[in-house]
């Protein structure tokens, strides 16, 4: 048997270092769910109960991998399913590839089963890239930009496949005008601000005496670097949701959540800083943020069209946050005045004391906030539940 056009195209996904793909059956995909069966232990299937789903656990696997997730789902209403967790892909800046089945190519235009112009439906939330399959020889270079582009510009693309297009015999690109020939493969560059913009944030957090860090997804991987550089500003760190795992709560200076679910040494820190760092977050909720004015704000986002739209930023450098906070640490003057910094660190302590004790009071059945804390500082025994003050004072804030 020939190689069929989802032959090649599962193995053009591994060859871009995709393993495993989610999506739901239909008649509308089934070309290229028989060619990822095919594959065998070379490309793992996890069948989803709901296309949605399927968007939303590519989402999770992009954030929790660094790698390009993939869903699949079938024609008309499995294609429409997807939206949801595309968007949540989309808004989120996570690299990943919808791919979606279609009427066969000779019905396109007749108002067939199932047929919605996919084209324009997923034009806005696959707005960096989606094409549909006309051609075996096409579906090189539409699996290859599909990816990178995903990759480059951290969002999500899509390719829509007519269902009679997925079993036909697989076509090179032939060698003559007007083909595409494309490869395999990305390299991340070192995106590092100019010296001069450098300088100029520097001189704009050095002359600050409160500064305030918020630090979102942008920042993951960068721990050591955020914590180089509140520590030599004498600053507190706050985290946006997609932020919490830059750096752990259980730093002094870490003041935890910020917004609508956030923590109040969150809110007193950006309530009365003077200097604003903000590192990979597009925190939407000006409101917590410091009033326009009060604060001299820097920002670091790879993605430039994301700068100074929270906050009117006075320095805005596009760059890796690893890289910039980096190349930007040098040029900061260690703060030797202290009190910031320890009003911060009191203000923390403050408030795990208040979460202690709001999660032991006692509740029937049991307190929602107590299951947590527990969680987070070991569970007792059953001997010992539930806590005396006593006991928590001579053991584990958790006992």
């Amino acid at each position: 048997m020939s190689e069929t056009t989802s032959d090649f195209m599962v193995k053009r996904l591994q060859a871009w270092g995709i393993r495993r793909l989610y999506g739901y059956p239909g008649d509308g995909i089934s070309g290229f769910l028989g060619a990822v069966a095919r594959a065998g232990d070379g490309m793992q299937f996890i069948q989803t109960r709901h296309e949605e789903m399927a968007a939303f656990m590519a989402c999770a696997h992009a954030k929790f991998t660094g790698e390009v997730g993939v869903c699949l789902a079938t024609s008309g209403p499995g294609a429409i399913h997807l939206l949801n967790g595309l968007y949540d892909a989309a808004m989120d800046h996570q690299p990943v590839v919808a791919i979606v089945g279609q009427s066969s190519r000779m019905a396109i235009g007749g108002s067939y089963q199932q047929e919605v112009d996919l084209q324009t439906l997923f034009k806005d939330v696959a707005c960096e890239y989606v094409q549909t399959a006309s051609h075996p020889a096409q579906v090189r270079h539409l699996i290859d930009r599909a990816v990178r582009i995903a990759k480059v510009r951290r969002s999500v693309t899509c390719l829509i496949l007519p269902n009679d297009l997925q079993e036909v015999p697989y076509e090179a690109p032939p060698r003559k005008h007007a083909t595409i020939h494309s490869g395999v493969g990305h390299a991340t560059p070192r995106v590092v601000p100019s010296e001069a913009d450098l300088e100029r944030a520097a001189a704009v957090l050095n002359a600050c005496e409160r500064v305030a860090i918020l630090v979102g997804a942008g920042a993951l991987g960068a721990a050591e670097e955020v914590t180089a550089v509140a520590d030599r500003l004498g600053a507190g760190v706050a985290k946006a949701l997609l932020g919490k795992a830059v750096l752990p709560d259980a730093l002094p200076f870490v003041t935890g959540p910020i917004g609508l679910l956030g923590s109040e040494p969150s809110w007193e820190m950006t309530s009365h800083c003077d200097g604003l760092l903000v590192v990979g977050s597009s925190f939407p909720y000006s409101e917590f943020l410091p009033k326009e004015g009060q604060a001299r704000g820097v920002q670091i986002d790879l993605d430039g069209r994301m700068l100074s739209l929270r906050y009117p930023m006075e320095v805005n450098l596009a760059g890796d946050s690893v890289e910039t906070l980096r190349a930007l640490l040098p040029r900061l003057t260690q703060k030797t005045d202290r009190s910031w910094r320890d009003t911060i660190e009191k203000n923390v302590a403050k408030w795990w004391k208040t979460l202690e004790e709001r999660a032991l009071v006692a509740a029937k059945p049991i307190n929602p906030q107590r299951v947590f804390w527990s969680c987070r500082h070991g569970c007792p025994t059953a001997a010992s539940w539930p806590p005396t003050r006593a006991r928590r004072r001579a053991g584990s804030p958790a006992t």
